[in-house]
């Protein structure tokens, strides 16, 4: 029979679906036949209870559930008909006045958009690309130095410098009043190293050990205790002891106690620079991804599910929630969090998914079984023991999934690449990693 489908907005659509009403009664005798045969009620042995009783106790529930399984039935075989693409969960209503020996409901949907993606062959894209130097290696090596250096006690008359691990007594007033936090013995710090505030150790540099000094010092407006952000505070701080840092040196010993198997300096630069070349890999691709999704997002034209993206809310504000409890925040489960914060990060990615799929859908970009090992591949080799990893991986479908959807974007972020206008950047090493030159 055809079905007729109204529709009243953009995506959302209505469908009215009529359920004989022997057909209900007929599944609802059924289903309490044989409920009979097995329900414990109190006073009859166990299958032995009348149907009248069995009726009068459950009859209720048993109609509801085949209700919502028939009508759940009806509307799948209705839009199956009507060849839709229902996104999200319909909303459905018993009307009155139904056709005589039949009841009838009201379902109201949404469908899935057209998406329009604009000519890709005009988009301008920029690719960046980076390479692993001598000098990042270098300052691999430096901070591995810095991982393993040990202290040893500077004479009294040496003063702290740069590097030097210092040991202070200070207490801070402000307006001559203590003030919580502003006080602390044998307080151990690095200078130079942006541990302190910049006040603190320009004051602690140079001093010797014993020596007693006192400063001001300002605390930024966005200073993370809000009861002396903005204030200027004076301090006194004692130098207790200080310590000059010594590195170990570069040599095959350095190597071996970091694990590389060869044992040598040379071994260890070509392991770094392994590691290096990985992460260099993941962030351009990271980089060069977020351009192309960017590039789909401005030429895509699609109207958005509000159901979708009202799904996708729910799930970032539950995400939020989690994150809050994670970090020991009181009833995060019940913490207002106001969905409009997320509102525009759900509708790119509801938007963003959307537009992937039906590039997918076009033009074939579905992750094969070679890709998803191979990446998982890639994946394991950062490790000690990759194989127990790739198990790791395998044995869960849910994070297969997560390997297949990466693999899917990877696949998307290469046609999109091949059909644009791509020009190439070179960046250094470090604005790629977002570290100081």
């Amino acid at each position: 029979m055809a079905v007729t489908v109204e529709t009243l907005e953009k995506l959302e659509r209505k469908i009215t679906l009529n359920l004989p009403v022997d057909v209900i009664k007929t599944e609802v005798d059924a289903r309490l036949k044989k409920l009979a045969r097995t329900v414990r009620m109190d006073g009859f042995r166990p299958g032995k209870a009348p149907m009248s009783v069995v009726a009068q106790r459950y009859g209720f529930s048993v109609q509801y559930e085949v209700m919502n399984d028939k009508v759940g039935e009806a509307f799948a075989a209705a839009a199956n008909e009507a060849k839709l693409r229902v996104a999200g969960q319909p909303r459905i209503t018993e009307k009155e006045n139904a056709p005589e020996g039949q009841v009838s409901f009201d379902a109201v949907f949404e469908v899935y958009p057209e998406v329009k993606i604009g000519d890709l062959a005009g988009a301008e894209i920029e690719k960046v690309n980076a390479e692993v130097s001598d000098a990042a290696i270098q300052k691999t090596v430096e901070i591995l130095r810095k991982q393993r250096r040990t202290f040893a006690q500077r004479g009294k008359d040496e003063a702290a410098q740069d590097g030097d691990r210092v040991t202070v007594d200070f207490e801070g007033k402000i307006d001559g009043e203590p003030f919580q936090g502003g006080k602390a013995d044998g307080f151990q710090f690095l200078v130079g190293e942006g541990q302190m505030l910049k006040e603190f150790e320009d004051a602690v540099r140079g001093m010797k050990s014993g020596e007693s000094k006192t400063f001001p010092l300002a605390f930024p407006a966005d200073y993370h205790g809000q009861d002396v952000a903005g204030k200027t505070a004076d301090f006194l701080v004692t130098v207790k002891k200080i310590e000059a840092a010594h590195l170990p040196v570069v040599d095959d010993a350095l190597a071996k106690s970091l694990g590389v198997a060869e044992g040598t300096v040379a071994a260890l630069h070509a392991d770094i620079r392994k590691n290096l070349e990985r992460e260099v890999k993941a962030r351009l691709v990271a980089r060069n991804k977020q351009a192309v999704m960017d590039t789909l997002i401005a030429k895509a034209e699609l109207d958005l599910p509000k159901s979708i993206v009202a799904a996708e809310l729910d799930r970032m504000v539950e995400g939020a929630r989690a994150d809050l409890k994670a970090r020991g925040i009181k009833d995060a489960d019940k913490a207002p969090i106001p969905t409009e914060l997320f509102t525009p990060q759900a509708e790119r990615r509801v938007r963003l998914g959307l537009v992937v799929a039906e590039l997918v859908r076009a033009n074939k970009l579905e992750a094969t079984p070679e890709q998803i090992k191979a990446h998982v591949d890639e994946l394991a080799a950062s490790y000690e023991r990759p194989d127990e990893v790739k198990r790791w991986y395998f044995s869960d479908n849910r994070r297969m999934a997560e390997v297949e959807a990466v693999v899917i974007e990877n696949n998307v972020t290469e046609f999109v690449l091949s059909k644009a206008k791509v020009t190439d950047k070179a960046v250094s090493f470090d604005d790629l990693m977002g570290q100081p030159g």
